[in-house]
C-alpha cells in the first residue's frame, strides 16, 4: 500500500494505546483511510458515498407495481428456494413484458375457434379479476393510499384527466363513427373505468415517473366506484339501459375490496406477500387474456362482420387518452417525466373491468367487445411508447 512506502508518522504513545487492534483491519479497496493529525486519538474512515435512492420513487414497495423485478433478484437468496423464486420473478417479468402478445394470441385463438373461451362463466370471470385486483392491493401499503388522499398537482391532475379525457372522447368517438348502440355503449363503458394496472409496468419501461403512476392508478380505482357508475349512466344511458346501483355494487366488489385487503396484507403481513408475489403476474396475465377470450369468443360473427368499425373506434379512443393526457400535463406546467406517466395512466384502462361489467350489467354480450379490443390497443400503444420514451430521455428537473 502506498502509506506504507512513505516514513510513518511517530504517534504519540497514548494515541497508538487507543486504537484498537480490531480496527485496523477495516480498510477495504473501497474504504480509505485518513491519516489523522499527531493530536488525534482515532483513525477517520470515509466510505464511499451510499447510492442515492431513485428519483420519485418513494420507500414504499412501488417496485412490486411496476414489474421491477431487480429487488427480488438482488437479494442474495437465503434458503433452497431462493432460486425458484427468482425463476419465478424472471418468468413474471417476461409475462409481463409480452402482456400484449398473450392477450392478442389469445383474441385471435378465440376468432379461430370461440369453443375454447366459452367455458368462462360470470362467477369465474369476478373471481379472477378480484384475484387481479388483489395482486394490484398487494403493491401498495397504507401510506401509499394516505400519500393518494393528499392529491398534490400531478397527482390531482391525472386524476382529473383521467376522468374527463376519455369519457368525453369515448362519447364523441362513438357520436362521430355512428356506432351502433351495444358497441357505443361499450366504448363509453371502457372509457370510463379507471386506469389499469399494466400501466404501471408500461410506466417502468419508459423510465417515466413510477410513483405517481401507482398512486394514480390507486386514486382512479378507488373512486372508480363511484365515478364508473356515474359517467356511464350519464353518457351511455342514451344508447342502453343502465343501473347505477348495480354498477356501483360489482364495482366495489371487484375493485374496492380487493384492493383495500391487499393493502392491508402488504401493510401488516409482508412475508406472506413476499412469498406469493412471484405468482401474481401469472394470475393478471391469464385473468386478461382469458377475459377477453372470452369477450371475443361471445361475439366472433359479429365481430368478423362489423369489427373494423369498432377496432378503429378503440385505436381513436386510446390515441387521444395518450395524446391529450400528456399535452394537457404540459400545458398545466407539469414536468415532463410527470406528464409522460399521465400519458401512460390516462390512455391505458382497466379493459377486464369493463368486460365483466358488461357481461353482468348489459343486456347484449355486444357490448363487451369494445372493451376486450381495448386490452389489445392499450397494450400495444403502451408498448410503442414505452420503447419511444425509453430512448429519450426527460431533459428537465423538477
Amino acid at each position: 500500500m502506498a502509506l506504507l512506502r512513505r516514513p510513518p508518522l511517530a504517534p504519540s504513545p497514548t494515541a497508538a494505546a487507543s486504537l484498537p487492534h480490531h480496527r485496523l483491519h477495516l480498510a477495504t479497496p473501497h474504504i480509505h483511510l485518513t491519516r489523522p493529525p499527531p493530536s488525534s486519538p482515532r483513525l477517520r474512515i470515509s466510505a464511499a458515498p451510499s447510492l442515492r435512492p431513485l428519483r420519485g420513487i418513494p420507500s414504499s414497495r412501488c417496485h412490486a407495481a411496476t414489474g421491477d423485478p431487480a429487488p427480488a433478484l438482488s437479494q442474495a437468496p437465503s434458503a433452497g428456494g431462493g432460486g425458484a423464486r427468482a425463476a419465478l420473478v424472471r418468468v413474471g417479468e417476461a409475462l409481463s413484458l409480452g402482456f400484449p402478445l398473450w392477450v392478442a394470441s389469445a383474441c385471435a385463438l378465440a376468432l379461430w375457434r370461440p369453443a375454447s373461451f366459452l367455458w368462462v362463466t360470470p362467477t369465474a370471470q369476478m373471481v379472477g379479476l378480484s384475484f387481479t385486483m388483489l395482486g394490484m392491493g398487494m403493491t401498495l401499503t397504507l401510506d401509499d393510499l394516505r400519500t393518494a388522499l393528499l392529491m398534490p398537482k400531478e397527482l390531482a391532475a391525472g386524476f382529473l384527466l383521467q376522468y374527463t379525457v376519455m369519457p368525453l372522447s369515448g362519447y364523441l368517438i362513438s357520436k362521430l363513427l355512428n356506432l351502433p348502440s351495444h358497441y357505443a355503449a361499450g366504448l363509453i363503458l371502457v372509457s370510463c373505468c379507471p386506469g389499469g394496472t399494466a400501466s404501471n409496468i408500461v410506466t417502468y419501461l419508459a423510465r417515466a415517473n413510477v410513483a405517481l403512476s401507482v398512486l394514480m392508478t390507486a386514486a382512479s380505482t378507488f373512486a372508480a366506484a363511484f365515478m364508473t357508475p356515474l359517467l356511464t349512466s350519464k353518457l351511455a344511458g342514451q344508447y342502453v339501459a343502465v343501473d347505477p346501483m348495480g354498477l356501483f355494487v360489482s364495482t366495489s366488489q371487484v375493485v374496492l375490496a380487493p384492493v383495500l385487503l391487499g393493502a392491508l396484507l402488504n401493510q401488516y403481513m409482508g412475508r406472506l406477500v413476499e412469498s406469493v408475489s412471484p405468482v401474481m403476474p401469472f394470475i393478471a396475465v391469464a385473468t386478461v387474456a382469458v377475459l377477453c377470450g372470452n369477450a371475443i369468443a361471445q361475439n366472433a360473427s359479429a365481430i368478423l362482420a362489423s369489427g373494423l368499425q369498432v377496432v378503429l373506434s378503440v385505436i381513436f379512443l386510446h390515441g387521444s387518452g395518450f395524446f391529450f393526457g400528456y399535452v394537457l400535463s404540459r400545458v398545466l406546467g407539469i414536468d415532463i417525466a410527470s406528464s409522460r406517466t399521465i400519458s401512460i395512466e390516462v390512455g391505458m384502462q382497466n379493459s377486464v373491468l369493463g368486460v365483466v361489467l358488461a357481461g353482468k350489467h348489459f343486456g347484449s354480450p355486444l357490448t363487451a367487445v369494445p372493451c376486450a379490443v381495448s386490452s389489445i390497443c392499450h397494450s400495444v400503444y403502451g408498448s410503442l411508447l414505452a420503447g419511444v420514451w425509453r430512448s429519450m430521455p426527460p431533459n428537465d428537473k423538477q
